[in-house]
């Protein structure tokens, strides 16, 4: 969820973030390998080799300890990570179970608002953050959109691509075919997102061309934008493109929204980690780049259609 100015693109594309529930239950994912209750008082080493597992032998000592890896997500963002019957599912999900297999951890997912999910990461609430997150240069630096420094910042491990789209209620009234037709309309978009900062850098596109602003209408949850769509109080929301498809695809049985217009240039999605935390880093990587190579990755975005964001192996810190 970037202060980037939009570029239209036929590629894939993505500009990220998601919305807002207040703190709900968490989940266990998943759990693998020996994970024996022994651990000695200075306890990493001796636990990693009970748990015969190589990548679990390189995370930090205090997750060997308590074998979970505990992971802050937003779970309102279909097909990325929303909640059925009171469990978190989607592509984040999944993944991250993945990804706690290659480590040997079980992974524990907390559900929160989206905006304190890097600033929990930073406090030591969760061990990292996995939520669509946008990785880019601000966040990497603790950045407002400004420039003005509010944090630390993280580091990020990257592992999907997606793009910023536009999407309307079904029929399109209003007639919108790409970002220009924005111009001087109400557009729905949560609030702190990427998407919200390039429908600003838009809006001053607009004005500087001799034409009015956008009429933006920023929203704490992403599903109280959609509702405004669907009840014509704005001509179009503004959304990450895998989220936008599933959302035309799925509500009302694909008769309520469709998409519109091209994404824009895409952009990486990261697992958020605290900067002082580079052992844990470097292994998330390594684990991303195991369920790439062994096939449970693409299954994973297959199950959720979403195979147009693949990636063909992790990076760290890749975004702009």
């Amino acid at each position: 969820m970037t202060a980037r100015t939009p570029r239209r693109s036929a590629a894939r594309s993505r500009i990220a973030a998601v919305g807002a529930l207040a703190v709900a239950g968490a989940l266990v994912l998943t759990g693998c390998g020996d994970q024996t209750k022994s651990a000695e008082p200075n306890g990493g080493d001796s636990s990693a080799k009970a748990n015969g597992n190589a990548l679990f032998a390189k995370l930090p000592e205090e997750i060997q300890k308590k074998k979970v890896l505990e992971i802050g997500t937003n779970a309102e963002y279909a097909p990325m990570e929303s909640k059925e019957g009171g469990k978190i599912v989607g592509v984040d999900a999944d993944l991250a179970a993945e990804i706690g297999k290659k480590l040997g951890v079980e992974v524990k997912l907390t559900d929160a608002k989206f905006d304190t999910l890097i600033t929990g990461v930073n406090a030591g609430r969760y061990d990292a953050a996995m939520s669509s997150i946008t990785d880019n240069k601000s966040r990497q630096e603790g950045l407002d959109e400004k420039g003005k420094k509010l944090g630390q910042g993280v580091d990020f491990v990257d592992y999907f691509v997606a793009g910023t789209a536009i999407y309307v209620k079904k029929g399109n009234a209003a007639g919108i075919k790409s970002f220009d037709d924005l111009c001087g309309k109400p557009v729905g978009v949560q609030m702190g997102t990427t998407y919200e900062t390039a429908l600003k850098n838009l809006s001053k596109k607009c004005t500087d061309g001799g034409k009015k602003a956008v009429d933006i209408k920023s929203f704490e949850n992403d599903t109280e934008a959609q509702t405004r769509v669907r009840a014509g109080g704005v001509v179009a929301g503004v959304n990450d493109f895998p989220v936008a498809a599933d959302l035309a695809r799925k509500a009302g049985g694909g008769n309520t929204f469709e998409v519109v217009g091209e994404q824009f240039e895409a952009g990486p999605f990261g697992i958020a980690v605290d900067k002082k935390n580079s052992k844990l880093r470097d292994v998330l990587k390594e684990a991303v780049d195991a369920i790439i190579k062994d096939g449970s990755y693409k299954k994973v975005l297959e199950k959720w259609g979403a195979q147009t964001g693949a990636i063909e192996a992790a990076a760290i810190n890749g975004g702009k």
